[in-house]
């Protein structure tokens, strides 16, 4: 570039002046304090009714508000149907097939479509038939569990289609051979499934019959419209014809020999009732009499099961024939365990196998029974199950302790707070293998947890838990019902009561040792305690306390280390030495463990975690010891570079504190300075540059100018290294690559010169890099050699606007006077502008290129004397600018202004 180039003198002080906003002392009001609004209801539209605001409107105007239609349609639901749809879902997850469906004769509905096999010895093995023995007879077929419910799939398909039809004689005898399907009970695994489906078939016929005798009632033949029912229409409202119609469903369904898809076939119908009775409820009696003539146990829980389905269709019912259900597979329940089985192999198994099978059921009409009971209701439900008897006849009471646990589980609170001694005795005196008794305590304890009762009540249950589980040799058992009451007994400060099970934990683990299985419990206890206490030291000095902690492995240690580590980082600092100690090893145990983590999102909690410990520990005026402190972590914790870029971070922070204590510490700051200066190569590319950057000011700070020009030479080189365009780069990682660059050039302001090295050695480093690397665009290139230039204006003035301090000389002192200092600046500004003018015409997009001219152009204006060639130069740029943006651009305008201000020549 031939131009001549002068730098404009600068004045900071007085520019600094004149651009400060003006200061006004403040009156007795805050600052920052308003005048008072207007009310409200004076700038409220009162015209617009189809806006409601929820934070101004009343209770009133919110239930007035419009819904979304969405929510109506599902508002408008029933809520037995949702629950039901729900419950059919769960019930197929409860019970997965996975194995072949072996029938002994394959009904004639599954042949006609569906696939079937004859069995050979090869083709299955013997571990995938419920009866082995059936496996070696000949004749036996099987069929995919997938073939079967395609199948059924298909008949639900044409019983719709015959339906369609006017052929109701075909979908009804389709129907009875579904039905059927339920009778056979000898694949225990998939009978859930199967229930789910041959029901869904049923629901839908009986929908159908529903809406062909209603049609009946309320059209005439020629489909003359004779009545509308209403939702509570009675049977005297119901036409003849109706009824005849009705009549003969029920007759044909009564001709079904077969007992069990009789009872489903009307209870798919039982609705229809209505049609004929006021009190459809009457018939429910008679069905549930019906169902004891089922001699499966499994076939008639679900029977039973269906059947309170189906009753939550009519429009009421009261919950006796449910209570005569309980109360009757409570003997069939009681019969399976006291059975003596003869077949040797499977007798217990098979026992648990149905239990399980039933269970469900028995889930489902218990909660049908409580729901939306009163209190007054369900202790006359609790009568009739025979279970309010007096303390001295509890162990005559005959109740199975499967269903006393879904009966804990349903009953109102305000029951079970009531008769909480009786509900004691219950799980005391009920105890057999359908299911454990330590898990109804472990229940009952989440119950009182709802709505604790007095404390006294609460003592004199939990002294007989306690009590009762001293009997438990199980670690397993003992755990789950403790942690049940953990919450209250830490709540209510029962210290004595927390040692005692804390020494049980403690004698049970020493007995037999931790299992797999107890982790969990063990964990869940642990960390209530540590989310109960407010200190570290407090928990450790709970009976026990440590001894738990150390048998804990795996995942679950993991998970209470890190309880550990938030509980200490929760009240400030950390300086007790033993704490530190602790808290360090558990540090290292999680960095050690992050590789074999289940969860990924752990590795990011583990980090913020240690991360936040090595942050709080202080040694106070210690600072050798800090240090080495952050030394050992730098080796434990080698994984995270989040925690050493934090380190880096620790160790500068203390190189300012001794330089701010005392100049004598000038050996402990060069051993900070050396810390940062070996870790952060060991960190991520991304965030180098910034930490050398800011290590290099620190030890500019403490008057160590050689660390500071090899921090500065390391952080240039980072930016060889950094794939600034790569595809895993965001514009605000762009963005903050240049403004870390800019911040470089605002620092080497203060930086003295090497006598050793050119004056202008860094600025040509990093212009000669950027220039060099395609990598940055001309958008970045711009701003880079703007602030190059800015940089180079401020080293040639007589007084540099900062330094670093008193110890440390700035240029405008080491080259006073000297005019080869100058001239060097000068030249490599020449070099830099002509590269600028370049950029800005490589820029391809219109608008950008616009913008560049301008950040140019008040670069020049504010850097250089303007002579006539500069100011040519300035002119163009503004040329450029007025091409590729609107004239009003408010930067345009200023940018003219100011060029306007320093030449001779108007723009």
């Amino acid at each position: 570039m031939n131009a001549s180039v002068d730098f404009r003198p600068r004045n900071y002080t007085a520019e600094k002046g004149s651009h400060a906003l003006p200061r006004v002392r403040a009156d007795d009001a805050h600052p920052l304090s308003a005048p008072p609004l207007p009310q409200v209801n004076d700038v409220v539209d009162r015209g617009n009714t189809d806006f409601f605001d929820p934070l101004r409107g009343t209770d009133t105007d919110a239930k007035a508000a419009p819904h979304d239609p969405d929510n109506l349609v599902e508002a408008s639901e029933p809520r037995p149907t949702k629950e039901w749809t729900s419950f059919r879902r769960l019930l197929m997850q409860r019970f997965p097939v996975s194995k072949m469906v072996s029938v002994s004769s394959m009904p004639d509905v599954l042949m006609r479509s569906g696939k079937s096999h004859e069995k050979s010895s090869t083709s299955m093995h013997l571990e995938e038939l419920d009866d082995p023995q059936k496996f070696a007879d000949e004749g036996v077929k099987v069929i995919t569990w997938q073939e079967y419910v395609s199948r059924l799939h298909e008949l639900k398909d044409e019983i719709t289609r015959s339906w369609l039809a006017d052929d109701r004689v075909t979908s009804l005898k389709l129907t009875i051979k579904v039905a059927k399907l339920l009778m056979d009970t000898s694949v225990s695994e998939f009978y859930p499934t199967l229930f789910v489906l041959v029901t869904d078939i049923l629901d839908m016929v009986g929908e159908l019959v529903w809406q062909r005798i209603k049609r009946r009632a309320e059209f005439t033949e020629d489909g003359t419209l004779v009545c509308n029912l209403a939702e509570n229409f009675e049977a005297r409202d119901i036409c003849v014809d109706a009824k005849e119609t009705c009549y003969n469903w029920f007759s044909k369904i009564g001709a079904v020999q077969e007992l069990l898809p009789r009872i489903y076939l009307e209870l798919a119908i039982l609705p229809c009732w209505r049609f004929l009775l006021d009190q459809p409820v009457d018939s429910l009696r008679r069905l549930v009499m019906m169902t004891r003539g089922l001699g499966d146990p499994v076939a008639s829980a679900y029977c039973r099961l269906y059947m309170a389905h189906c009753a939550q269709k009519l429009p009421t019912h009261d919950m006796g024939y449910l209570v005569t259900c309980v109360n009757d597979i409570r003997v069939i329940l009681m019969q399976i365990l006291s059975a003596n089985e003869r077949t040797h192999e499977n007798d217990e198994h098979n026992k648990k196998l149905r239990i399980s099978l039933m269970e469900p059921t028995i889930e489902y009409i218990i909660k049908c029974i409580f729901n939306g009971l009163s209190q007054r209701q369900a202790n006359e439900v609790l009568s009739e199950l025979g279970l309010m008897k007096s303390q001295q006849d509890f162990r005559n009471v005959s109740c199975v302790s499967l269903i006393l646990h879904h009966l804990l589980k349903e009953l109102p609170i305000e029951v079970v707070n009531s008769n909480i001694m009786h509900i004691l005795y219950l799980i005391e005196f009920n105890k057999d293998n359908s299911f454990g008794q330590h898990m109804n305590y472990r229940l009952l304890g989440f119950r009182l947890y709802e709505r604790k009762p007095p404390v006294d009540i609460f003592n004199a249950v939990l002294d007989k838990v306690i009590q009762f589980i001293a009997q438990y040799d199980s670690l397993d058992e003992y755990l789950k019902v403790v942690d049940a009451y953990a919450d209250i007994i830490l709540q209510n400060q029962m210290d004595n009561l927390l040692n005692t099970i804390l020494g049980g934990v403690s004698e049970r683990i020493c007995k037999g040792g931790v299992a797999e299985d107890d982790i969990p419990g063990l964990q869940s206890l642990l960390v209530k305690l540590l989310s109960h206490f407010k200190s570290l030291e407090d928990v450790f000095s709970l009976n026990c306390f440590p001894e738990i902690l150390d048998a804990m492995h795996g995942k679950s240690r993991d998970v209470v280390f890190l309880h550990i580590l938030s509980m200490a980082t929760r009240n400030g600092h950390i300086n007790d030495p033993s704490s530190i100690k602790l808290l360090f090893e558990i540090s290292r145990t999680l960095h050690d463990n992050m590789e074999v983590m289940i969860v990924k999102d752990d590795d990011g909690l583990v980090a913020r975690s240690i991360s936040r410990f090595v942050h709080m520990v202080d040694y106070g005026t210690e600072m050798e010891r800090q240090l080495a402190f952050l030394v050992d972590c730098r080796g434990a914790f080698g994984n995270l570079d989040e925690l050493k870029e934090s380190l880096v971070h620790s160790s500068n922070s203390l190189a300012i504190q001794a330089l701010k204590r005392s100049k004598k510490h000038m050996s402990f700051v060069k051993s900070c300075v050396t810390f940062s200066e070996v870790t952060i190569p060991s960190i991520s590319a991304q965030r180098q540059f910034d930490l050398f950057l800011e290590t290099a000011e620190v030890a500019l700070s403490g008057g160590l100018v050689s660390h500071s020009d090899g921090l500065i030479d390391s952080a240039i080189s980072c930016l060889h290294t950094l794939d600034i365009i790569d595809g895993f780069r965001t514009p605000s990682d762009v963005e903050g690559i240049v403004s870390s660059i800019r911040k470089l050039c605002g620092f080497l302001i203060m930086v003295p010169g090497n006598s050793g090295l050119p004056v202008t050695y860094f600025p040509n480093n990093l212009f000669t890099l950027i220039s060099s690397q395609s990598r940055f665009d001309p958008k970045m290139r711009i701003r880079v050699f703007s602030a190059i230039i800015l940089l180079l204006t401020a080293s040639a003035q007589k007084n540099l606007p900062y330094h670093a301090n008193a110890q440390v000389p700035g240029n405008d002192m080491l080259y006073y006077g000297d005019s080869s200092y100058k001239q060097e600046l000068v030249s490599l500004s020449k070099l830099v502008l002509e590269n600028l003018l370049s950029v800005v015409k490589q820029e391809a997009t219109q608008s950008v290129r616009g913008t560049m001219a301008l950040e140019a152009c008040n670069c020049i204006a504010s850097s250089f004397m303007l002579s006539d060639e500069l100011s040519s130069i300035c002119v163009a740029l503004i040329e450029t600018a007025k091409s590729c943006l609107s004239a009003q651009d408010r930067c345009l305008q200023s940018t003219i202004q100011l060029v306007n201000k320093h030449s001779s020549t108007s723009v």
